[in-house]
């Protein structure tokens, strides 16, 4: 770059721009602009910009003038950049990549005993999908629902798992769910990162960007890919990686021809088990001699199972689980049941199934039976044990053995130890045969159901977040034969909302949908918090629309309020600043309408905090100081001595230090007094942040290390870290290099032990700091 303006001409771009972001921070007299302040200004996520100032990647052209921009370079320093730029890009194509370690996920479901048959499409998944990567390695298997697409890929799955050692990734994409939406892309590809161990802070909320990270991800990996039940192309195609190295097949009831058009996918038809085939399956299943004991038997029951593996495995389970009942008492009493049903016939083979499902569902007791039929509403994707027993409304052990019953029929399937799922076809039956039970009785077992949930994932929340203010739509108690779980402490209440996340985020919608509003928006307050902390931010704005809908037709106008509070909250995570701001003027409009001054006191919060994120201090200072006065108007301390804490760091910013020493000093008081021990941390760190501004760099260490006793008392390691990292910086200013080294360090231990993104940013300048020893 030219003389003077400390940016060296050379290849290292990520230091070049680190340069220019100090040297602008510098000419408007300010600290550096942070990751999350230029996120606000572009609109970009805070993982990519971390890895443009980090090298791990080459902003696009559109995006470096946008980025060179804001960090103030001159039209000559652009192009000279722009010149690195070009230089890094190329100088990385020519360079052989060095893979790091990386997350070998093994996502693949448990292989269905019993396999039999399909060694023709064995042979082709093998010849497709283990040859030669440049022949293009994506396949899809495509037939009939119930032919057994999920069965065969996943055995293949698992045979073929040791020639993919950096993992198998597997996601249902819900394409053909009679009760639930088809699994969006984006969806797929975040739940496919986190499986890699991305962060979620790292995970970006733009489409495009997101697919880039995934690709990113993928890039290089032996890795194996399984799309279970696809819709359509446009559902698969952005979970494509596009790099040779990975082996991707998918399962669908279509063809997909348009993946076989753009990325040369291999189709692979799957039919109708041959009666060889079957004959092998009824074997495996019930052993060699009963069945050849049996010829003329066996053949009638292969004829009326219409060769579908789904119905020849229903009908094996029938015949195991009675080894009295002879294989011929068996077929005739297929053929009184297929006389039965002839009425519902449409002459297509494979809707004779339902004789078998008929037939296997009669044998059942009346309580498996019954609840067989309650299974079907439940919205899904699966159901644990302790969830069926308030759907069922029966004392526990007799929902067990119920359970064990319909596993043992084949009716339903333990996928995972203790949750348990129905397979579409089966569902389809099940809610014809429920469709026949009393409306009362159907709404009773699904209040049962959702009060089992609502009041599950409140008790929770209430362990996790312990902060948590009143539900304002507040809980009844659960209904007669509803029994939610007993939670015993944190940790535990993490694992439930964590592995039942899918199922709550299913059960809002279907709340929200079936006029059950109250659970809906219930279900959604409790748990916002933890997907929030996980990431899970566009699940999170899905709810609130529907929790925000519910609200209205309840006639809660602090519901309503709050949903809005929400929703913009949740989009201001995703950077949809005008969408936020709509819903943070309609919270406050529906606070006020209601009187609610606590209220109105969050919600100014919160619109400080969106003004801070898009660099607008004045405004977010203005907003703080409602918030404030409400807070002491509605004699919230917490709140109080929290708007005091984030006014005094908007005036850090502003560089108005007196101020920030005034509203720190008092929040920590008022943290003290109310023994706030998370909210002295902050206050403690805010002190620090000040002192080191004024240049009292010995002050702003003590008040550091008070924040880092408590955070660490707290354990919360991420703000340890980042304190820490602070307390390196002040070690700088101050002219200690060797302990700001040291102070680093610590700080990059914790966040590569956490994944965190700050890590690739805190290690570039460590690495700079050593390098200029």
């Amino acid at each position: 770059m030219t003389a003077g303006t400390g940016i060296e001409t050379s290849d290292n771009l990520a230091e070049a721009l680190r340069r220019l972001r100090r040297r602008e921070a510098r000419r408007r007299g300010q600290s550096e602009l942070t990751y999350r302040e230029i996120a606000a200004k572009t609109g970009w996520s805070i993982g990519i910009i971390g890895a443009y100032f980090t090298g791990k990647a080459i902003p696009p052209t559109d995006r470096f003038d946008v980025l060179v921009a804001l960090l103030g370079a001159t039209p000559a320093e652009r192009g000279m950049l722009a010149t690195a730029r070009d230089r890094v890009s190329e100088d990385r194509r020519r360079k052989p990549k060095v893979p790091s370690p990386r997350a070998a996920p093994n996502q693949l479901p448990a292989v269905l005993s019993g396999f039999a048959g399909r060694a023709h499409e064995l042979g082709e998944l093998d010849r497709l999908l283990l040859g030669q990567p440049e022949d293009g390695r994506v396949a899809v298997v495509s037939g009939a629902p119930g032919v057994g697409k999920t069965t065969l890929v996943v055995h293949w799955a698992h045979r073929a798992a040791s020639r993919f050692p950096d993992g198998q990734l597997y996601v249902n994409l819900r394409g053909f769910d009679p009760d639930a939406s088809p699994v969006p892309p984006d969806e797929a590809i975040r739940a496919f990162l986190r499986a890699m161990d991305v962060p979620p802070h790292r995970i970006p909320a733009v489409r495009d960007e997101l697919a880039a990270c995934y690709r990113a991800e993928v890039a290089d990996r032996q890795i194996l890919i399984v799309v279970d039940n696809a819709r359509d192309t446009s559902q698969v195609r952005p979970l494509l990686p596009g790099t040779a190295s990975a082996a991707v097949v998918v399962t669908s009831r279509h063809r997909l021809p348009g993946l076989v058009v753009s990325h040369g996918a291999h189709p692979v038809s799957l039919d109708l088990m041959s009666a060889d085939e079957s004959r092998a399956l009824l074997s495996r299943r019930l052993g060699a001699a009963r069945v050849e004991a049996e010829p003329a038997a066996v053949d009638a029951i292969i004829e009326h199972s219409a060769r579908l593996p789904l119905a020849l495995a229903v009908a094996a389970a029938r015949a195991r689980t009675d080894a009295l009942l002879t294989l011929s008492a068996l077929a005739d009493e297929l053929a009184e049941a297929e006389q039965r049903l002839s009425a519902l016939a449409v002459g297509d083979a494979l809707s004779d199934v339902q004789t078998v499902f008929s037939w296997s569902y009669q044998a059942l007791g009346e309580s498996a039976a019954h609840l067989f039929q309650l299974l079907s509403l439940h919205p899904g994707p699966d159901i644990s044990a302790a969830a069926t027993v308030s759907l069922a409304g029966r004392p526990p052990a007799e929902t067990r053995r119920g359970l064990g019953q319909l596993t043992a029929a084949n009716l339903l399937s333990e996928h995972v130890p203790g949750r348990y799922a129905l397979h579409d076809l089966l569902r389809a039956y099940a809610a014809g045969l429920a469709g026949q039970l009393d409306p009362a009785l159907r709404r009773a077992a699904v209040t049962r159901l959702l009060d089992h949930y609502v009041h599950t994932a409140h008790a929770a929340a209430l362990l996790v977040h312990q902060h948590l203010a009143p539900i304002p739509v507040p809980l009844d108690p659960p209904a007669p034969g509803s029994r939610p779980e007993r939670i015993a402490d944190g940790p535990e209440a993490t694992a439930w909302l964590s592995a039942q996340r899918r199922v709550l985020l299913a059960a809002v919608q279907d709340a929200a949908g079936t006029g059950f509003d109250r659970h809906a928006w219930q279900l959604t307050w409790s748990i916002d918090r933890t997907l929030d902390l996980g990431g899970h931010w566009y699940d999170l704005a899905h709810a609130w629309r529907a929790a925000l809908d519910a609200a209205g037709r309840l006639g809660e106008p602090v519901a309503e309020a709050l949903s809005h509070r929400m929703l913009a909250v949740v989009n201001t995570q995703l950077g949809r600043h005008e969408v936020a701001h709509r819903h943070h003027q309609q919270a406050l409009a529906g606070y006020d309408l209601a009187g609610d001054r606590l209220g109105a006191a969050h919600t100014r919060r919160s619109l400080a905090n969106q003004c801070w994120r898009q660099g607008q201090i004045r405004a977010a200072v203005e907003h703080g100081e409602q918030a404030l006065s409400l807070y002491e108007a509605t004699g919230d301390r917490r709140g109080e001595a929290f708007a005091l804490n984030d006014v005094g760091w908007y005036h850090v910013l502003l560089e108005e230090f007196d101020q920030a020493l005034d509203r720190c000093e008092r929040a920590l008081d008022l943290f003290g007094e109310i023994g706030d021990r998370v909210g002295q941390a902050h206050a403690w760190d805010s002190l620090a942040y000040t002192h080191h501004h004024l240049a009292d760099h010995e002050r702003a260490v003590e008040c550091y290390h008070q924040a880092l006793a408590l955070f660490r008392e707290i354990g919360d390691r991420y703000e340890e870290a980042a304190t820490m990292a602070r307390v390196g910086d002040t070690h700088e200013a101050a002219g200690e290099p060797r302990r700001a080294v040291a102070a680093w360090a610590s700080a990059l231990d914790i966040l590569q032990s956490l994944g965190h993104p700050d890590a690739e940013a805190l290690d570039a300048k460590l690495q700079n700091a050593k390098g200029g020893r």
